[in-house]
């Protein structure tokens, strides 16, 4: 395991996290907990949540239930100063009003009950989901920087962002002297690469963190699928999980069997070699692993110290 800094801070992170969309809501309590155990012990100190994580999530109406915080926060008692523990603030939690955003009344009563959850008096990354652009953000900056000068957070950061939004953000940061984002949370994979276009120049350049979500591009980079057709049972594409039916596409197919190809030149399996892929694009800090399985982390950890060579990385990008 490599351990870094998150962007400017003095936080050191390792290069895999622990992603727990699917605690509570795939996966039950006493799964959950076992493939958390697997990965403290593979050296992995950051958990990323979400007040909105859980059962809510497969609901007609979206909204959050909390189950992931709640098995998170009974798992580490007693081992919590051991982790980085990061959750998120803004997606909706129920159908008044008030129930989502980037609002002080919304940020000031959602930390409250995360941290009821997790059974903590302090977050270490407090994220805010996704840009709100009915909230003004020096409310929102300012409200976060307030949480933090009271101890309840250590630092902050953004999910799903755009560039300028994170410029914006940091911009009235500077002048307000407020709290910075000191990270950026985004989708980032061999087979989403869009991120490139913006995000990570400016977060190379501002030297923000960039923590990676669906690395395995929904399950797509896993190798279980090879077609439209083929759909293993008990998949998120069985299950009905939208969001990967925008990787079922021929092209896609096409660049998998290329991946499995140099994968097995180098003895890897295909997950394997796309998360080292990830791992090895210098704007990356942390690739979020969201196991199911305690040998998703076992298998990740095998390869998240393997440094390729520039040829390796020329011919990758040329696929």
């Amino acid at each position: 395991m490599i351990y870094s800094n998150l962007g400017y801070s003095g936080l050191r992170v390792s290069n895999l996290s622990l992603g727990t969309m699917a605690f509570g809501r795939w996966i039950d309590e006493k799964a959950s907990v076992q493939i958390l155990d697997t990965a403290l012990d593979a050296g992995i100190n950051l958990i990323d949540t979400a007040n909105f994580y859980g059962k809510g999530q497969d609901e007609q109406f979206l909204y959050g239930t909390g189950e992931s915080e709640e098995i998170i926060g009974r798992a580490l008692k007693g081992r919590r100063d051991k982790v980085v523990l990061a959750t998120k603030v803004g997606l909706p939690m129920g159908k008044d009003p008030n129930d989502a955003g980037l609002s002080k009344f919304h940020i000031l009563r959602e930390l409250e009950y995360s941290l009821q959850r997790l059974q903590t008096d302090y977050i270490d990354l407090y994220q805010v989901h996704r840009f709100d652009d009915q909230t003004p953000l020096d409310e929102t900056l300012s409200t976060l920087t307030a949480l933090v000068n009271q101890g309840k957070v250590r630092y902050i950061g953004c999910s799903n962002y755009a560039a300028w939004q994170i410029a914006k953000a940091n911009g009235i940061s500077n002048l307000h002297g407020l709290e910075h984002f000191v990270s950026s949370q985004s989708q980032y994979n061999l087979l989403s690469r869009e991120l490139e276009n913006e995000v990570v120049p400016y977060c190379l350049s501002e030297n923000v963190g960039l923590l990676v979500y669906s690395p395995m591009a929904r399950g797509m980079l896993s190798g279980k699928y090879t077609s439209r057709d083929d759909v293993p049972e008990g998949s998120r594409a069985a299950r009905g999980e939208r969001l990967i039916q925008n990787y079922f596409k021929d092209e896609n197919f096409a660049k998998l069997e290329a991946y499995k190809q140099a994968a097995e030149e180098h003895d890897v399996n295909l997950s394997q070699f796309s998360l080292a892929w990830i791992l090895n694009q210098p704007a990356v800090t942390s690739a979020i692993v969201g196991a199911s399985k305690p040998y998703h982390i076992t298998d990740a950890a095998k390869i998240s110290d393997w440094q390729w060579t520039d040829e390796l990385k020329q011919r990758v990008n040329l696929l």
